[in-house]
């Protein structure tokens, strides 16, 4: 008796899958424990050691450093502050407050960790780390530690040690939770605006809505979600966690479900149908007498059911999409992705606008100083050390030198590397600091000579200010340099050193003509420019914090152009990018010329089109209705065209990626990629489907917001990644048409068979090698298929297109249609041309003949697998690719798998015997399976010859039988969002022909009803007017009853508190008496 081989062989079929998905779980923690501890190694800090400023990784902080403290970062430890300029911390993140709390010597000294610099600079003494520090106490309390997980020790077993200094590798830990605790708390920074994105980039971004098109809302505000046209309900957050699925996560939980309903039914009717043939064959034909032998026969019938739901459901699937992803973050690192959020390298794969930085990513981001304005003369090559006043340049040397982050800095090339000299700090400093070197000067001696601890007063740079300003302590005074962007520096100047060093006083006719004639001019040569200008204070000590007062009647020093060059690799890259039907735009801070000059340079803007290029002064006018207020209906009129915004602010950036994701101006919602380095694109970050922060400039904020780190701040990288999130999304296709034919051609086979000659050619454990370890394996195969160029010749896929898309769904049924037909070839006329027993004959005299070992139900398995397996072949092409060869030894896991199992399905038929239900083959056999395999390949290159229309119909019929409720939910989503498109349209264009119709409203104490003051308008304008107007009375009344209800609310518990005081009174009263 062997019929236990059949049980066993399941289970340990199954223990293989279980321990193969449990292997690769533990491998992707593992990897992305060591992209997390990457993270950590990267994020380091600056500290005195040895006399020298170093860079050192925050685990290896320790009490006593002196540590620098500056705009962006994240504090790894606590301390006393011991010098700061202009220093604003954020500790919301520990006390819930918004507001920034100003920091200084003689105010709050004490920096918590956790906390973010705003603004500012600042040293600090470390005072503690690891378990020591703020964080660490919350970790212990969180149980977050290695100490929190122990458990507690009894008091009686020993003394308590004394508390030790905590070792890096604590303090690495305590680091690790607090990075992962805040990228799932995400608190908010300087305003509830972070906290707001936070949650609703987390939320159910494609919800409907009912607000009208011309919502307005605010700028420090999300607008309300828009609806997308046809778009089902899903959640696409940004998180680790896996709380919400992203777009590729929802259209494959949805395709599981149909799926599902499908397999049921199958097994539903494959069940029934070998009941039925079995009761009528044994009680009806043959008149016997039921018996406990029968129990047998149903148990394996419901087996064979319960194997055909196996089957129908693709269990390689979700390893698949694990397998793919993880494969992608593992390459992507090599190509400076750094991916911290799993699901935004497939959601890159469908972005269709990239908002870019122009410093750093689009250009070298190693800036020179090519031209200037020096002595009255605007000199386009830079002029020798001789041409200057030597007045003008001790100034010049002095206020460059003292007027800038003292971390900046010139280093010389090592000896045994050569090549040119590293700038380090801000890149706009080095330029000017390079330029002092260049004509003469040492900066190292003025900086000695006035340390930072001497500096009185330092305005750093921001986003609002667009300047830097220094005051210092001089034998005759104070003094105060100021540099910057230079049309903002200008305005605040009132005279200029002319030759000679004579100082010339400045008219706005002056100033117009520097700006034309200087400041354009650089600009159009795609130059930053960057004005220089002091003043001196006199003796008497100022209000410092007067900043107006103290900024204004300036002396301009000089203009300098500084020169950043378009890296090389850029205009490939976005060449690609717009192929690939991405939009790129730029959103710089720069000047408007030089931003223009830049983009041209770059491919973003070519000669003859036709789209804005706007400064973020003329951008928020046009967005803003009368009241100051956002208007969606105004951004969708810009957005479309804008390539370029210049002199922005991150506000305009977020104001800019928000509107995008909101927009329902185009047919599907666009999926928005975003760049940033600076804090405060913390909010656009958040916001945006994508974030990408710069790993070399970057701020440890902007890094935390992001859900990709470029390792190397280069556009290109950002095309890599779309590439990857492609590829992603193709290696999933692939094995969903792999599979989904193997699994229809077994499911049908089964259900039909079952009906026909009371048995199933395909035995439990044949169905779970090939639907279990194959398709397991093959998932490995086709999800490590490497990108290629290709990829970025298409449109991206949309958030609404289904995953099985027509020319999938033609390649499934046509190969499922030669299967069935080769497999019922077998079954039906075998005994022919194969030289076999038929057992489908031998079925209908003796149902009892189907579990004896056969020839011909082995054939059918053999081709079957070997079918699946040179259809796997068929399979690494979607697109209607002949050559289905081409590129298959780039992957070594694709034929080493495919040659595996090829080997192991000649063992399991030669050898399996019982265990596989397998009766031996001989040679003419064995050719005929392989010749039926290649028949694939050859059928393959005929389907490709079919139209793909029908089969896009049949999926939608398939849909709507398979899931009627799901398919008219989704068919009145359509309607209803066509026809919020088309009334939008109709009341735009009948707005057009009647000018002059407006709604005012009057809000005289309080609301009150909307009054119409119009021409008579068309009809159907007339009608949509009517019917907003009684909406919103409606919704009048309603806020006013609502106001009169709490009206009366509050008064009643006036009430309530005067009659509980009187009556406590009375009490106390009673109780002294």
């Amino acid at each position: 008796n062997l019929e236990w081989i059949e049980g066993v062989a399941i289970l340990v079929a199954v223990l293989v899958v279980v321990f193969v998905t449990a292997f690769n779980d533990w491998r992707k923690e593992r990897q992305f424990r060591g992209l997390q501890s990457k993270i950590e190694k990267d994020q380091q800090t600056s500290v005195v050691r040895d006399g020298h400023i170093q860079q050192i990784p925050v685990a290896d902080l320790v009490v006593g450093d002196l540590c620098f403290i500056k705009y962006g970062d994240l504090l790894p430890a606590d301390g006393i502050l011991v010098q700061s300029s202009d220093l604003k911390i954020d500790e919301s993140s520990l006390t819930g407050e918004t507001d920034l709390i100003k920091k200084g010597e003689g105010d709050d000294i004490g920096l918590l960790s956790g906390t973010h610099v705003m603004e500012g600079s600042g040293r600090m003494i470390v005072l503690g780390v690891g378990l020591n520090s703020q964080v660490g106490s919350i970790m212990s309390l969180l149980g977050a530690t290695e100490g929190g997980k122990k458990t507690k020790a009894k008091k009686s077993e020993s003394k308590p040690k004394p508390r030790t200094q905590s070792t890096p590798k604590v303090s690495a830990d305590l680091q690790r939770q607090s990075v992962r605790i805040e990228d799932e708390t995400k608190p908010a920074e300087g305003s509830t605006q972070w906290r707001e994105v936070s949650e609703r980039k987390s939320s159910h971004e494609s919800k409907p809505t009912n607000n009208s098109h011309d919502t307005a809302v605010q700028d420090s505000k999300p607008a309300q979600t828009a609806a997308e046209a046809g778009e089902e309900e899903d959640d696409e957050g940004g998180v680790d966690d896996g709380k919400h699925k992203s777009v590729l996560q929802s259209k494959l939980t949805t395709l599981a479900l149909y799926i599902g309903y499908i397999g049921m039914s199958a097994a539903f009717l494959t069940l029934i149908c070998l009941i039925v043939r079995y009761c009528i064959t044994t009680y009806v034909v043959k008149g016997e007498k039921a018996s406990g032998s029968d129990v047998g026969y149903f148990i394996s019938f419901l087996i064979q059911a319960i194997t055909v739901v196996v089957v129908s459901v693709p269990e390689g699937l979700p390893l698949a999409v694990t397998l793919a992803l993880a494969y992608a973050v593992r390459k992507m690192m090599t190509d400076n992705n750094l991916v911290r959020h799993l699901d935004a390298c497939e959601t890159m794969g469908n972005a269709s606008t990239i908002c870019s930085d122009k410093t750093g990513t689009l250009t070298t981001n190693r800036m020179t100083v090519v031209q200037s304005y020096v002595n009255g003369k605007h000199c386009e090559t830079l002029p020798k050390k001789e041409e200057v006043n030597e007045d003008l340049l001790s100034l010049l040397f002095e206020a460059v030198s003292v007027n800038s982050n003292y971390t900046s800095k010139i280093e010389d090339p090592k000896p045994d590397v050569g090549g040119l000299p590293k700038q380090v700090g801000n890149k706009t400093e080095c330029a000017l600091l390079d330029l002092v070197q260049r004509w003469g000067g040492s900066y190292d001696k003025i900086r000695q000579e006035y340390p930072e601890g001497r500096l009185v007063k330092v305005y750093t740079f921001n986003s609002a200010r667009k300047m830097m300003s220094t005051i210092i302590q001089r034998d005759d005074g104070y003094r105060v340099y100021t540099k910057g962007a230079s049309e903002m520096v200008l305005t605040k100047c009132t005279s200029i050193l002319g030759e000679n060093n004579q100082e010339k006083q400045l008219t706005d006719e002056q100033k117009k003509h520097i700006t034309q004639e200087v400041i354009e001019k650089m600009a159009h040569n795609a130059l930053r420019t960057i004005c220089i200008a002091y003043k001196d204070l006199g003796k008497d000590k100022m209000d410092w914090d007067d900043e107006e007062k103290i900024i204004n009647n300036l002396k301009c020093i000089a203009i300098v152009g500084i020169e950043d060059p378009v890296r090389d690799e850029v205009p490939e890259a976005i060449e690609k990018c717009q192929k690939a039907g991405v939009v790129v735009r730029m959103v710089t801070g720069d000047n408007i010329m030089t931003a223009r000059s830049i983009a041209t340079k770059c491919g973003i803007l070519k000669p003859d089109d036709d789209f804005l290029v706007l400064e973020g002064k003329d951008f928020n006018q046009r967005i803003r209705d009368a009241s100051g207020r956002i208007s969606q209906k105004k951004l969708d009129e810009v957005w479309p065209k804008l390539r370029v915004l210049a002199r922005s602010s991150p506000q305009d950036k977020y104001n800019l990626v928000n509107g995008i994701v909101e927009s329902r101006a185009t047919h599907h919602r666009e999926v928005v990629a975003v760049t940033g380095d600076g804090t405060n694109d913390g909010p656009a970050l958040k916001r945006a489907d994508v974030g990408f922060a710069m790993g070399i400039q970057g701020t440890d904020v902007a890094k935390q917001a992001s859900d990709i780190i470029l390792t190397d701040d280069n556009f290109s990288s950002i095309v890599k990644a779309m590439m990857w999130g492609r590829n992603v999304y193709d290696c999933i296709a692939k094995f969903l048409q792999f599979q989904l034919t193997a699994n229809l051609s077994a499911g049908i086979l089964s259900v039909v068979s079952a009906a026909a000659i009371s048995s199933v050619p395909l035995r439990a454990v044949q169905m779970l090698w090939v639907n279990l370890v194959m398709d397991t394996l093959a998932s490995l195969a086709l999800a490590t298929e490497p990108p290629t160029e290709e990829l970025l010749n298409r449109k991206p896929y949309g958030r609404t297109k289904s995953i099985i898309s027509p020319l999938m769904m033609r390649n499934i049924i046509g190969q499922a249609l030669y299967q069935l037909v080769v497999m019922f070839v077998i079954l039906y006329a075998g005994q022919y041309f194969l030289d076999v027993e038929s057992t489908v004959d031998k079925i209908q005299h003796d149902p009892h003949a189907g579990r004896e070992l056969s020839e011909q139900f082995t054939m059918v398995f053999n081709a079957f697998v070997l079918m699946t397996l040179f259809n796997e072949i068929n399979s690494r092409k979607l697109h209607g690719e002949r050559n289905v060869f081409r590129g298959i030894f780039r992957n070594p896991f694709f034929y080493c798998i495919w040659l595996f199992c090829f080997g192991a399905q000649i063992l399991i038929v030669t050898f399996g015997g019982r265990v596989f239900s397998c009766a031996r083959l001989n040679i003419q056999q064995w050719a005929w399976s392989i010749l039926f395999g290649v028949g694939s390949l050859l059928w393959q290159q005929i389907i490709l010859c079919i139209p793909t229309k029908p089969f896009g119909l049949c999926f939608s019929a398939m849909y709507r039988v398979c899931c009627p409720c799901c398919y008219k939910r989704q068919q009145k989503k359509r309607a209803e969002a066509e026809a919020r498109r088309q009334s939008e349209a109709n009341i735009r264009r009948q707005s057009r022909k009647s000018d002059g119709d407006h709604i005012q409203f009057s809000t005289i104490g309080q609301l009150t009803s909307a009054t119409v003051v119009t021409e008579p308008p068309p009809v159907f304008a007339k009608f949509m007017l009517r019917k907003s107007v009684d909406r919103l009375n409606t919704e009048f009344r309603v806020i006013n009853e609502f106001r009169t209800r709490l009206e009366e609310l509050k008064d009643k518990k006036v009430e309530e508190a005067i009659e509980y005081k009187r009556n406590s009174r009375g009490n106390l009263l009673e109780e002294q008496l």
